[in-house]
């Protein structure tokens, strides 16, 4: 396909008329056209606005957002949020599709759970991130301690972890998946412009880091502090894209939530420069009779002393990450298949088996 022709459909996504949505309606409620993108700037403003309307929440030049004491005040204030849209998104499904509880559940994400989607989408993630999980498990060690549990203990033990991978992606993907994406359905917009739109919303609502961000760090020059949330808003919105094409293709909300989890977790991909070591690794210098301590504890392995491992890990790295995304491309849709899917797609237009 020309590029121009590309360029093209991904303009028409964001630009052209939408379809006029044919909905019913009842005598309580009236859900015109044009009002999903009221409910989503709405929803997104309920979500950000509390975090500066109380001293508790709102971030200082002596205060970080890190805080655990913002921390849980920003919890219980995006609780409430979601609480709130959860309960007007529901009273939209029920009043406008008279859709029963359970198809509204159903539409939700919420129910069933879906086992199967779960692992099947969490499978196809983490092909995405091969080459990262080799650089931490194998190149750094950290194996020992994902079968231990001890990295995830030590983890959710602090309130930035907490935050980061249990709060953040549950109320996040609720609100900008699980509410937003059936109002969209409702309307009869496509899919596709579904999967480019909402995400929109969902970076936007990450802008607000650049405020913090200069407020607590005021000696940082403005360039690369706007650098920064633009490339946030760029990753968080690319995230969108895929979240949001998981979600209408399993029908989730807990696939995409683990989804999300798992990608903070393991932040962007090394994309250039060397592999490090951040843990010993290696055989020892000097092995003890029985390769063990006087504690009792296999004897340490050696340290690289610059910290670098040799070539052949690096190249290593790029040949599994490589791998990894040729593997995602071509799982994209046979590991999102499901009968639980909200919406279907033309996979021989878009390339999919």
């Amino acid at each position: 396909m020309a590029p121009t022709n590309y360029f093209h459909r991904l303009k028409s996504y964001y630009l052209k008329d939408s379809e006029p949505p044919k909905l019913s309606s009842s005598r309580f409620f009236a859900y015109s056209p044009g009002d999903e993108t009221d409910v989503k700037i709405t929803y997104t403003l309920l979500y950000v606005v509390p975090f500066y309307l109380s001293a508790a929440t709102r971030p200082s030049p002596l205060l970080s957002r890190d805080a655990p004491s913002v921390i849980r005040a920003r919890i219980r204030a995006v609780t409430l949020s979601c609480i709130i849209s959860a309960a007007a998104t529901i009273y939209i499904v029920s009043h406008t599709d008279k859709a029963t509880p359970l198809e509204t559940l159903r539409l939700l994400g919420w129910w069933p759970i879906a086992p199967l989607e779960i692992t099947k989408s969490l499978l196809l993630t983490t092909l995405l991130f091969a080459g990262p999980l080799f650089e931490r498990g194998i190149a750094e060690g950290e194996w020992k301690d994902w079968i231990r549990g001890r990295r995830i203990r030590e983890t959710l033990g602090s309130w930035i972890g907490w935050r980061n991978y249990v709060a953040g992606p549950i109320t996040e993907e609720l609100v900008f998946r699980s509410l937003l994406t059936p109002l969209h359905l409702l309307a009869h917009i496509a899919p596709s412009r579904i999967i480019f739109l909402t995400p929109l919303y969902f970076g936007i609502a990450h802008i607000h880091h650049f405020y913090e961000y200069t407020l607590t760090h005021p000696h940082t020059p403005l360039p690369p502090a706007l650098l920064r949330s633009l490339v946030q808003f760029a990753y968080t919105t690319v995230f969108g894209w895929y979240a949001t094409f998981l979600f209408l293709r399993t029908g989730s909300l807990p696939a995409v939530v683990l989804a999300h989890s798992f990608c903070n977790w393991s932040g962007l991909p090394r994309v250039w420069g060397r592999v490090e070591a951040g843990l010993p690794i290696g055989p020892p210098i000097l092995k003890p009779k029985d390769d063990r301590d006087t504690d009792g504890r296999k004897s340490a392995p050696m340290q690289i002393a610059d910290g670098k491992l040799g070539l052949m890990w690096t190249a290593a790295y790029y040949v599994i990450l490589v791998a990894g995304a040729v593997a995602f491309y071509q799982g994209f849709w046979i590991l999102t298949e499901s009968k639980r899917a909200l919406a279907t797609f033309d996979t021989k237009r878009s390339g999919g088996k």
